[in-house]
């Protein structure tokens, strides 16, 4: 978003209106589409290579943040394939949960009882073979993240 007509699909947004929080790793490229999700409820956010200097200058490259009792670290580059888990949590050290963007390749793994997320994209799949986003809940059984594959 926004290059062309493009927009979140209606999936996509149902569970964004639905969230407690939504964590964004980066590329909202314009500063409206951060106001418009915004809109939505409250959002957390880092600000991507793709990203117009005032998003630059209002969102942090990486940020931590505590969501119903966990700490989720978000960034959006987190560099290349080999050795990413291992890095994020280094980075990280006191986070239950990493979030990371850049590749929009969906990933969902765990690194030494830490998470590490990446949703994918809603807009923009790329190598992916669909668009995706992650949906973490936390509670009582921990930190249960759910890939969404988003068709609307």
């Amino acid at each position: 978003m926004p290059r062309g007509a493009r927009g979140l699909p209606r999936d996509c947004l149902r569970l964004l209106e639905r969230a407690d929080l939504v964590v964004h790793a980066g590329d909202f490229v314009a500063e409206s589409v951060l106001e418009e999700l915004r809109g939505l409820g409250p959002l957390e956010g880092v600000h991507g290579n793709n990203d117009e200097p005032t998003l630059r200058e209002v969102l942090p490259a990486e940020h931590v943040v505590e969501a119903g009792g966990a700490r989720i670290g978000i960034v959006h580059d987190a560099g290349r394939r080999q050795g990413r888990e291992e890095r994020l949590v280094a980075r990280f050290p006191s986070c239950d949960a990493v979030v990371y963007g850049h590749t929009h390749v969906p990933q969902i793994a765990e690194h030494e009882g830490v998470l590490v997320l990446n949703p994918g994209s809603p807009t923009e799949r790329r190598r992916a073979p669909a668009h995706t986003m992650i949906e973490l809940e936390i509670g009582s059984a921990g930190l249960v993240p759910r890939l969404v594959e988003l068709t609307a």
